[in-house]
């Protein structure tokens, strides 16, 4: 028997879903078509399937009930869906060869009255955010959605989808098409430095919450959850100082000077000091650095002339000027009074952690605080936080970290990531801190490093960041099977 395709989508109008629903019909491989639709509609060839939320629990539980054939086509984004010419005969040639649980596609986006190409990664072991774009278009097995309703117990409003796409997982591989058969009409079309902390709006704190849960499930079932047994640090050894705040730069003139100015404004009951790791600037930084005259600032200009962020930041680590805990700051932001470095380093002595990650206001060029204001990442818990770090893509800032550890650790020579990398390596290991008020000011501008992203940037940082999720998955599950 010549396997078959049932057809969910997502109700994005009616005149936009009944186009979809013709271009769906035009294939012999096509058994049936359901659509998704928070009230009952009426569309020539497909049934209507009621469900307010569509990547709820209940949403993947009614598709799986209706799923009768082979494949299941889910395209769940409330938004016009473009069928390419033989995009469904090309989906089951591949599942049918490559028997993979689910297959995904490039695709294209029409937005602002133009088509762009919009391709999407490869997934990874590691490829655990649940903002994972598969594009418009999932091909699931008929087995992985059958597993769902008997294996998956949970009851999620907003996770549903995400433990299912867990669940694939488990079952066999996630294989991405490297070609465009699908499109689709992008609404958000926001930078992507302003999509960045969508995460704290709405309904997002009960989002995130079932987020985590459905991650930490998948850990325990594949052996890499982490036992909340993390080792405290007893602090020892001779330090020049006690804390010394790192802030690598590169052609930041409009800025250094108030992150210098905010360090060496702190107020402590300790000795301290600033490395800045000038990595070869050319718009006037190295002059403006020289001015100072405080003996506290070290200015750094390294003999490499190939160091991104993190190379600045063992060059800084490794100087013997450096103290017992390593306190960092960008070179766009500033510390937001004079008590910042204090609280971090007692934070230190009052939890015996190797790294203490703060809470920070965001705020425009002129230090004014702009939406959504305090970012805290309340979501960290001492229990669970290292294992849902492998799901977020950062662990928040401003980071400190205890030297000797992040010497032995070692940070990556890269510009992106280096950071998330270190806290995922200490988080297997050791106690993080955390602290909950704003201690930072980051200050968004046109010329952050992440203000605007084209999609060739964005898929490289996202690929970069769940490679660096998969190395530690491989070492957890290394760590417990030992």
């Amino acid at each position: 028997m010549n396997p078959k395709i049932d057809c969910f989508i997502a109700f994005s109008g009616t005149g936009e879903t009944r186009q979809t629903i013709e271009w769906l019909r035009r294939s012999p491989l096509v058994q049936s078509v359901f659509v998704l639709s928070p009230q009952p509609v009426t569309l020539d060839g497909a049934e209507t399937l009621v469900t307010n939320q569509l990547l709820a629990t209940d949403s993947i539980r009614l598709i799986a009930e209706k799923t009768t054939a082979s494949y299941a086509l889910l395209a769940l984004q409330p938004t016009q869906l473009g069928v390419g010419d033989y995009a469904l005969e090309r989906l089951l040639q591949l599942a049918e060869a490559s028997q993979a649980a689910m297959l995904y596609a490039d695709y294209y986006e029409f937005k602002e009255g133009g088509r762009s190409n919009h391709p999407v990664i490869d997934y990874q072991a590691g490829s655990l955010r649940d903002d994972f774009n598969f594009g418009p278009v999932q091909f699931f097995r008929k087995e992985v959605l059958k597993a769902f309703t008997e294996k998956e117990q949970a009851s999620y409003q907003h996770a549903g989808y995400y433990a299912l796409r867990l669940l694939a997982s488990r079952m066999g591989e996630l294989c991405r098409v490297p070609e465009f058969l699908f499109s689709m009409t992008e609404t958000d079309t926001r930078l992507s430095g302003e999509k960045q902390f969508d995460y704290v709006s709405g309904n997002a704190r009960e989002k995130q919450v079932e987020m985590e849960q459905a991650c930490t499930d998948h850990l325990k079932k594949i052996g890499g959850f982490l036992q909340p047994n993390f080792k405290s640090v007893e602090f020892s050894g001779d330090f020049p100082v006690e804390a010394t705040v790192v802030i690598p730069v590169r052609n930041r003139i409009k800025t250094i000077r108030d992150a210098v100015d905010s360090v060496l404004a702190q107020k402590t009951n300790f000795p301290f000091n600033l490395i800045v790791v000038d990595n070869h600037s050319t718009d006037g930084t190295t002059a403006l650095l020289q001015e100072y005259s405080d003996e506290r600032l070290i200015h750094l200009i390294p003999d490499s002339l190939d160091l991104g962020i993190g190379g600045c930041w063992n060059e800084a680590v490794f100087h013997p000027q450096c103290g017992r805990f390593a306190v960092q700051l960008d070179s766009d932001d500033l510390y937001f009074d004079e008590t910042s470095l204090q609280q971090v380093v007692d934070k230190f002595y009052e939890e015996k952690c190797a790294m203490v990650i703060g809470s920070y206001q965001m705020c425009n060029f002129a230090l004014e605080e702009i939406p959504p204001g305090l970012i805290d990442h309340k979501e960290w818990t001492p229990e669970n936080g290292p294992n849902n770090a492998l799901r977020i893509n950062g662990l928040g800032a401003p980071r400190a970290f205890y030297t000797p550890v992040l010497r032995e650790i070692r940070i990556p020579n890269t510009s992106y990531g280096e950071d998330y990398a270190v806290g995922l390596a200490i988080s297997r290991t050791w106690k993080i801190g955390r602290i909950y008020q704003a201690i930072y000011r980051c200050r968004r501008w046109e010329d952050n490093s992440d203000a605007s992203l084209d999609i060739a940037k964005q898929n490289a940082h996202n690929a970069y960041k769940d490679s660096l999720r998969t190395f530690e998955l491989k070492a957890r599950l290394k760590a417990n099977q030992n």
